[in-house]
């Protein structure tokens, strides 16, 4: 049995949890709402937010778990991808705890950590996926269709050329000016629209691949050319905007993941990362897993977004394998 204590501070989301080995103890995470009046993360700001949230969200999370520091096996810390600034406050703060009590230190890929929330053991969790499966990872930086023949032997069939997913949601909030994050606005405003209302252009990338610029161009143009005709047009008819942006990028997403398991005759399809949050989504890919008699893996919103638990799992398989960290480390920004 392994005690796991895992950190996670890529972005804005101080988070740490503790793991006994694949079920999860204690998840606490400290967001941080100075962002939101900048339209997106400040990196400066953020990386002061963490140094002020690490140890009481560390501390909260060993009270939380019932354990003493002590009991602690090993600390796993997400050491990449993400912003610099952020991340060497969880990494230094991880050395610095493991190298105080003489615990071995785990180096995580916060990538590969959100496709592993699916093997976190929790009640809401009710099974795992079987290797092999597709996984369609999606978040405001990332946009991957991944083929996993185990644990860390993740296959990319696929991934954007230019801009992800989430930033692609982001910047039509932005310019509908509905606040940060838009992704969770643009969500709720189309459940109340016409999902058919528009329609915005789709790239024709070959393979797997994708490309968003194209879609938020098309998105910027059709506007400014309609609140040329009416400046209220935006207010007017928001909630169409909104679905009809959404079920585009959505399609554009899952045409390629339905595509990928037809070709890799794979009966399993998850999909991980903040926009796995999206309801449009979840319900859509379960429609195309339902049609084609596959099984379908969406996580519990809780792992949607950034968090320790996720950490923690993909740093329990590294422990079982003994792989692991070298004090001198650095974390690292792509």
């Amino acid at each position: 049995m392994s005690i796991i204590l895992a950190i996670e501070s890529s972005c804005d989301d101080t988070s740490a949890a503790v793991l006994r080995d694949d079920t999860l103890l204690s998840n606490v995470i400290a967001s941080q709402k100075v962002h939101e009046q900048y339209g997106g993360v400040v990196p400066e700001l953020a990386s002061r937010a963490h140094q002020q949230n690490i140890i009481p969200v560390v501390d909260g999370a060993i009270r939380e778990a019932g354990i003493l520091k002590e009991d602690i096996d090993a600390v796993a810390f997400t050491r990449g991808p993400g912003l610099m600034g952020s991340l060497m406050v969880g990494v230094s703060f991880a050395k610095s705890f493991g190298q105080a009590l003489g615990k071995p230190l785990i180096e995580v890929n916060h990538l590969q950590a959100h496709v592993l929330s699916h093997f976190i053991r929790k009640p809401e969790n009710p099974g795992c996926p079987e290797f092999p499966f597709i996984c369609l990872l999606v978040s405001g930086g990332h946009t991957q269709i991944l083929l996993l023949h185990s644990h860390f032997d993740m296959e990319i069939l696929g991934q954007t050329i230019d801009d992800a997913a989430g930033e692609a949601i982001d910047k039509a909030a932005k310019i509908m000016d509905l606040g940060y994050p838009g992704g969770p606005v643009i969500d709720r405003l189309a459940q109340e629209g016409n999902p058919d209302a528009y329609h915005f252009a789709t790239p024709q990338i070959p393979g797997y691949n994708y490309s968003f610029s194209g879609i938020k161009t098309s998105f910027l143009y059709f506007l400014r050319d309609r609140l040329k005709e009416d400046p209220d047009f935006i207010e007017k008819h928001k909630a169409d905007l909104c679905a009809s942006i959404q079920k585009t990028i959505v399609g554009f997403l899952l045409k390629k993941v339905e595509r990928a398991a037809i070709d890799h005759h794979v009966r399993q399809v998850a999909i991980a990362g903040g926009v796995s949050a999206n309801s449009l989504l979840r319900s859509e890919l379960q429609r195309i897993c339902d049609k084609h008699h596959w099984k379908a893996f969406i996580p519990p919103f809780k792992f949607c977004t950034d968090n320790a638990a996720m950490v923690g799992i993909a740093g329990y398989f590294k422990y079982l394998k003994g792989e692991f960290a070298d004090i001198s480390l650095p974390p690292y920004t792509r």
